[in-house]
């Protein structure tokens, strides 16, 4: 197990999977979590200034640049807290002998094909937020520090800005209501990403060849439209009152709904390396929805959902 002296550091604390992550990590040793206010990773000097002054031995990067529409029209700033400051987590790591944890993103694909990508897939990054979250992998990676990049997809959790507590407002407050349906991938609890990262990491500090990149996300898959049924029905189970029920949400294509940054089609991504790697088998995506739902209804943090477990 890791060293009870082990200091971690987490950042991105207010963040959904800072949030859980601080929520679910068990103490061994001392936890601290930090916001954008104390550890602003814009601000490169300021936070070398925090990892000189802390000395963390393992750090949780959860933050990042993820506005990705505005992205486009902030690549600066996108760049800076996307790519820049990994590379200079990795490089503090490399130099202390530390280990840094780092979340990254289905949006370095170019969303071609219909088949889940591995991790040793061409990637091809259709926006700015997709380009600087790639550069951080490589600035990390080649920097030379231990390290576990995990890939994720369509997070959410029962408290910040994400795709399920939308569909909930808008059900509610409009007459009517259209979703896309040809974008695929799927929905990834916080609490499940914060719950899978623990037991990783402890098994990474005594198995350090565990080191790299992984995809990490619930078994199955789903498009936008179907998610967003699936979140209605449950709210209505919980007696919700909904404006637009499930089945009157329309589908659409992304062709019908412009963005400035271009989305993946193709968000599939295989978790083989991380079940061979570590024995965590991803529970489906269904399950942490309805807990997630619930919970947020009933203004309660969300029961865990660890249906995996390392083995």
């Amino acid at each position: 197990m890791a060293s009870n002296a082990e200091r971690v550091l987490i950042l991105g604390a207010n963040g959904q999977v800072g949030r859980a992550l601080t929520r679910a990590w068990t103490p061994s040793g001392e936890v601290i979590a930090l916001d954008r206010s104390q550890a602003d990773l814009a601000d490169l000097e300021g936070l070398q200034a925090v990892l000189e002054r802390l000395r963390p031995q393992l750090i949780l990067n959860a933050a990042a640049y993820t506005a990705v529409d505005k992205a486009e029209s902030e690549p600066e700033l996108a760049h800076r807290v996307n790519a820049l400051a990994p590379g200079l987590l990795a490089a503090y790591a490399a130099a202390h002998g530390a280990r840094l944890v780092h979340y990254s993103t289905d949006y370095v694909f170019d969303g071609s094909g219909a088949v889940p990508r591995d991790e040793l897939a061409s990637t091809g990054p259709l926006s700015v937020y997709g380009a600087t979250k790639l550069e951080g992998e490589q600035r990390i990676a080649a920097a030379g520090c231990a390290h576990l990049i995990l890939r994720t997809s369509w997070v959410y959790a029962a408290q910040g800005q994400n795709f399920l507590r939308t569909m909930l407002r808008l059900a509610a407050e409009r007459d009517s209501l259209a979703v896309i349906d040809d974008q695929v991938g799927v929905p990834t609890s916080a609490e499940w990403l914060a719950e899978v990262t623990q037991p990783l990491c402890a098994r990474w500090a005594v198995q350090p060849t565990l080191s790299g990149l992984y995809h990490c996300v619930p078994a199955g898959e789903t498009t936008w439209y179907r998610y967003a049924r699936r979140v209605l029905a449950t709210a209505r189970e919980c007696g919700l009152a909904l404006r637009v029920p499930p089945e009157a949400v329309r589908a659409i294509k992304t062709s019908d709904y412009p963005t400035a940054a271009r989305r993946p089609l193709n968000s599939r991504l295989s978790t083989a390396k991380l079940q061979q790697a570590s024995g965590i088998r991803p529970p489906e995506w269904v399950g942490a929805v309805h807990e997630t739902v619930r919970a947020l209804l009933q203004d309660a943090p969300p029961t865990p959902t660890m249906a995996s477990s390392p083995a």
